[in-house]
């Protein structure tokens, strides 16, 4: 039964998946009316190759293209003004985002503030930023190389501030790409760590997504011409969120122990995709929050920080409402047929812990350097990213979250 009473949905313009889906890219970038074109990506993405086959495909409808590869995991303000500055020098219509997050993150960035000028600064989200985006930039195509970020969907892109030691973001869903081409046989290379961290991240995605926040009402925009937001899930984003967790379960394992298993690569881009796709609709809870507050303070793949907070942050939001974890118990394949509800939500957890442990992530945050001391300042920058926590399906207070993060140590 429908019972969402009003809600909306984005995603890419345009979304083509499949086996050999990158050999299309020249055509799609000459649909959208280019002549010279950007590549964004990075070092370990040109000598796995990837890069040639794409920058093939472009040559062969005579585009004119150019290579920017100075991306770095968790990019710095500086990486995108880089970028930046590298792509004012030619006159490129279209920007490719090839890689993971961190790619196509500043793919988005730089094709923004090549049409609208100024600053990065300008357009990171309150209370840092000054301007909005209030149109679309260059036109993106994103070809994601890892299964876990969706950022080939998403008008997110996430900033690192080196010297404040914080992670900040330009939300906007003008970010969005206008096309997403997703291909699994770009991501058969990928390292088993990171094949786990990334798949990881998608897991997150797609739970966060699933239990999230539902709003049957919404606050009075802050300004009377501001439209309302309507970010919660819904009945769409449910239903992408649990084929998303089912396949992350059937094929996570497999892709980590055999790179090779197309099926397993198949499903966990497809995965990772509607995962994106759900979140970047629906919201993400804790979990995004307090990873944020931990990741410039130790030096942990992304993937890793919502795998080792996520059962956890699950088991306190379980008591909002046991039968959105007893569906997520199922959805990983968990038998909860005679548990009492809260026993039954309580497998979801273990079902996740057991996921994490079979792709050899680290179990606790203690092995990257994180001390008992730490926990108070880390529970009170987590609050501060209030843009998530508001999603949060339980209410959350400094000791909660000391305690949470106190059980992930």
């Amino acid at each position: 039964m429908v019972t969402d009473s009003l809600w909306e949905f984005w995603t890419a313009g345009k979304i083509k998946f499949g086996d050999g889906a990158a050999k299309e890219i020249g055509w799609e970038v000459r649909r959208l009316g280019s002549s010279g074109v950007l590549i964004v990506t990075d070092e370990g993405i040109v000598r796995a190759g990837l890069t040639s086959r794409v920058k093939t495909s472009l040559e062969k409808e005579d585009l004119e293209v150019g290579v920017f590869d100075g991306v770095q995991p968790d990019p710095s303000i500086q990486v995108y003004e880089e970028c930046l500055k590298f792509a004012r020098k030619e006159r490129y219509d279209v920007v490719v985002g090839l890689g993971g997050g961190s790619s196509i993150d500043v793919a988005k960035v730089v094709a923004a503030l090549l049409v609208h000028g100024g600053h990065i600064f300008d357009y990171i989200a309150p209370p840092t930023g000054k301007g909005r985006i209030l149109r679309k930039g260059l036109p993106v195509v994103a070809v994601p190389t890892t299964a876990g970020t969706g950022s080939e969907v998403s008008p997110v892109a996430v900033i690192t501030l080196p010297e404040e030691k914080l992670k900040v973001g330009i939300s906007n869903n003008y970010l969005r790409p206008d096309v997403a081409i997703v291909d699994p046989l770009m991501t058969v290379t990928l390292p088993p760590a990171i094949t786990a961290s990334t798949g990881m991240d998608a897991l997150a995605h797609a739970i966060e997504a699933y239990t999230t926040r539902r709003f049957d009402c919404r606050p009075k925009p802050e300004k009377p011409k501001d439209r309302p937001v309507y970010t919660g899930g819904n009945i769409l984003t449910d239903a992408i969120s649990a084929t998303s967790i089912k396949l992350i379960a059937t094929c996570l394992r497999r892709g980590v122990n055999n790179g090779y298993d197309l099926e397993a690569r198949r499903g966990m881009s497809l995965a990772s995709l509607m995962a994106g796709m759900a979140f970047t609709n629906a919201g993400l809870t804790a979990v995004h929050a307090m990873s944020m507050a931990i990741a410039t303070k130790y030096h942990m793949a992304h993937g890793v920080t919502n795998a080792l907070l996520l059962p956890y942050v699950m088991e306190f939001n379980a008591r909002s409402d046991f039968k959105r974890f007893v569906d997520v118990a199922q959805f990983m394949g968990e038998n909860v047929d005679g548990f009492s509800p809260r026993e039954a939500a309580m497998k979801s957890v273990a079902a996740v812990k057991a996921l994490i442990e079979d792709v050899s992530i680290p179990q606790h945050l203690s092995s990257f350097g994180a001390k008992a001391e730490d926990v108070p300042a880390l529970a009170r920058d987590s609050l501060k990213v209030q843009r998530l926590m508001v999603c949060n399906p339980r209410r959350l207070t400094t000791k909660d979250l000391e305690e949470i993060f106190g059980k992930a140590l």
